[in-house]
């Protein structure tokens, strides 16, 4: 639910919304939410001094409740 409340907000905002994933990661401190985006918008996903990153990681926040969950940007070319 978490990935796709997310997914559906960074679509909203990028140039190139068919390039964008969202991967929901279980590690042992808790779920990641790994978002991949096209290079050209990656600023724009995370903004000016990273505002819109940490408006993302607030409404996720938000929607998760007491249960944790992380968030992190990549850009498409990056390997894991």
């Amino acid at each position: 639910m978490l990935a796709d409340a997310l997914e559906h907000l960074v679509r909203g905002i990028v140039d190139h919304p068919g390039d964008v994933t969202v991967r929901d990661k279980q590690l042992r401190r808790g779920s990641v939410l790994e978002v991949r985006v096209h290079p050209d918008d990656l600023g724009k996903v995370i903004g000016r001094s990273g505002r819109t990153a940490s408006a993302f990681r607030t409404v996720i926040s938000a929607l998760a409740g007491r249960g944790e969950a992380r968030v992190d940007f990549v850009d498409v070319d990056r390997r894991n």
